[in-house]
């Protein structure tokens, strides 16, 4: 408990802050597109969300999404439901067995004032790769916006890839999943 209290007495010293991102406030919204250009999009719900700075500089931060939360919001009825159960299904992104996905920042560049350029490992279906990250300020608030792109394929996320089948014409899906990321910081 000593070494506890001298840890973050030390961190509050030099500067450092670990802040809390208001998880329902917050948003995850994911795209994805088929060769066609037809695309689908929804949202993610967050399970935990911390980010670290350092005098008011992202300096790092850890993300944990509920898979569970998964939603379909392009479509309405029958659609949407089976479009939502597809996607939880073992062929995408296997929810029952993998309920979080999680990012875990490992190194934070600042490119200006308001932007962010990060590097981390992420988390999906129990395989993890490198992923980055950009991060920006759209106004003087602590509020900050992210876009991260991940290949599918490097998670086993199999369904209508070409990295998996061929011969698959415009029911192709690309392997690129968009995320748009609203945090709130308390």
């Amino acid at each position: 408990m000593k070494k506890l209290i001298y840890i973050l007495s030390l961190s509050c010293f030099f500067g450092f802050s670990q802040n809390q991102v208001n998880i329902e406030e917050s948003s995850v919204k994911w795209t994805g597109v088929q060769l066609s250009g037809k695309s689908h999009y929804g949202t993610l719900l967050f399970k935990s969300a911390d980010l670290s700075f350092s005098d008011e500089r992202l300096i790092g931060g850890n993300f944990v999404v509920d898979m569970t939360s998964l939603t379909v919001d392009d479509l309405t009825g029958r659609g949407k439901k089976s479009l939502e159960g597809h996607l939880k299904a073992d062929d995408f992104f296997s929810v029952n067995d993998f309920n979080f996905s999680k990012l875990e920042l490992n190194a934070v560049n600042m490119v200006s004032e308001n932007e962010y350029s990060a590097e981390g490992d992420l988390t999906i279906k129990g395989y993890t790769h490198k992923a980055k990250v950009s991060f920006y300020k759209e106004d003087d608030s602590k509020n900050l916006k992210a876009k991260l792109v991940f290949d599918r394929s490097k998670y086993n996320v199999r369904y209508g890839s070409g990295s998996f089948f061929e011969n698959l014409g415009d029911k192709l899906i690309l392997d690129d999943i968009e995320l748009e990321v609203t945090l709130v910081v308390m």
